[in-house]
């Protein structure tokens, strides 16, 4: 008769998730993950295989319940560009509302980016289809915006590829530079705003 699990999946893949997004995933041994979820290395390897596992899990609990609930309000389809200044300004609010030392300071998988995916296929597989994913929203809040405001996209402006690397390359530098320099982060999610003001003067606020 197998064991019966006797605690909370999701309250360990959370935990776990913390971990690895403050320490990445190298860094976080195995003790610290019995530490930072309560639980023996063979309640771990029995629930999810490895440490791999555990940190795969930990990466699909954070797409669900941290990056898109945030990609949602740029797919709203709003007829001017108010989602992409509500996307910024609340990644603005949540880097600036964390404690110093905060282990969900930046994005774990932009962190994930600079170590593991360096030297790891499925790793890397899953920072692109983050980059592919942030990139797909930020496209469709840009086309939408665009219909809202012709003069927006008329002639000799920049075209909306240049647009969505420009914005998504503004987001993951922030959300890489916030470990070392909240400021310089806030300050670049704001260059974002200012950048998306300026394609769309009509913009509310």
């Amino acid at each position: 008769m197998g064991r019966l699990q006797t605690f909370d999946n999701s309250v360990v893949v959370q935990a776990a998730r913390d971990l690895f997004w403050d320490k990445g995933y190298e860094a976080a041994s195995l003790a610290d993950l019995e530490a930072a979820t309560g639980l023996g290395r063979s309640s771990l390897y029995h629930a999810f295989g490895s440490k791999r596992g555990l940190f795969d899990a930990a990466v699909t609990d954070y797409l669900d319940t941290v990056i898109r609930p945030r990609l949602a309000v740029l797919h709203e389809g709003t007829t001017d560009a108010t989602a992409l200044l509500y996307y910024f300004d609340a990644l603005i609010r949540a880097t600036a509302s964390l404690a110093d030392g905060s282990p969900r300071m930046g994005c774990l998988l932009v962190n994930c980016a600079a170590g593991l995916a360096a030297h790891d296929d499925p790793a890397r597989a899953l920072v692109e289809g983050y980059r592919v994913e942030l990139a797909d929203a930020l496209r469709y809040a840009l086309a939408s915006a665009s219909k809202s405001e012709p003069s927006a996209a008329g002639a000799g402006s920049v075209g909306l590829d240049e647009r969505v690397r420009t914005l998504s390359s503004l987001s993951m530098s922030a959300m890489l530079v916030a470990r070392v320099n909240r400021d310089e982060a806030i300050a670049l999610l704001k260059t974002a705003s200012s950048q998306v003001r300026i394609w769309f003067p009509g913009s509310p606020g």
